[in-house]
């Protein structure tokens, strides 16, 4: 399979007279991509933050400019 093709769109299929509509990107998609890859990859900034804070004695981090 060509890598292209992974990304065409399937038409749509006609099962008992039924049009089944696509697959799409849903509201709980979103959250499980936050979830999944945006909370690790804050977790593992403020954890490089704290490690610089700790071996500098400069903060560095976000909560800095509060």
């Amino acid at each position: 399979m060509n890598w292209l093709q992974r990304f065409k769109r399937v038409p749509l299929q006609d099962v008992m007279g039924h049009r089944i509509a696509e697959p799409r990107p849903t509201l709980m998609a979103g959250v499980w991509l936050v979830v999944v890859l945006g909370v690790p990859l804050v977790g593992l900034g403020m954890l490089i933050d704290a490690v610089i804070q700790l071996a500098t004695g400069r903060c560095v981090g976000i909560w800095c400019w509060f």
